[in-house]
């Protein structure tokens, strides 16, 4: 599992140019699965997000979570974070999660999210998205769960 988290000031999900959801300040995520990745992670990884401390305090310093500063959530799934890109000009996907497993991971770790009392808005799942942030930072940092979890 990958997840881009970004730090954002607002930020948005447009599908066939409606607004389909919005948050405010808070987290703007990435998240893609790996074939192989399974429910196991997702709580590990649920922790490690809203524990992270990469919001500023007073002083200016990354100490607050986005629990410590009542943030909100906009998550979107994106498989192409597994593209493969070592061969040829055209990316491969072969190590992203099939979307049937990858829709189920995406849905239980935003409900997972969502038991922290924050406010959480998704995309839809396998829908074109148009994207829209305003990063506050900009400050953008990525988490793997190969590395985080050292599987």
């Amino acid at each position: 599992m990958k997840i881009v988290i970004q730090r954002v000031k607002s930020a948005a999900v447009k599908i066939g140019g409606k607004q389909y959801s919005s948050i405010n300040v808070g987290y703007l995520l990435l998240i893609g699965f790996s074939y192989s990745d399974d429910e196991d992670i997702l709580l590990p990884m649920a922790k490690k997000l809203l524990e992270l401390r990469i919001n500023e305090d007073s002083q200016g310093k990354m100490n607050l979570s986005i629990i410590d500063i009542g943030g909100e959530i906009l998550s979107v799934s994106q498989f192409t974070l597994y593209a493969d890109c070592k061969k040829g000009r055209r990316p491969s996907f072969t190590n992203a999660c099939p979307s049937d497993k990858a829709s189920q991971l995406y849905d239980k770790f935003n409900d997972i999210l969502k038991e922290s009392g924050l406010k959480v808005e998704t995309g839809l799942f396998q829908a074109f998205m148009e994207v829209e942030l305003i990063n506050d930072g900009p400050v953008t940092v990525i988490l793997d769960s190969d590395i985080i979890l050292k599987r």
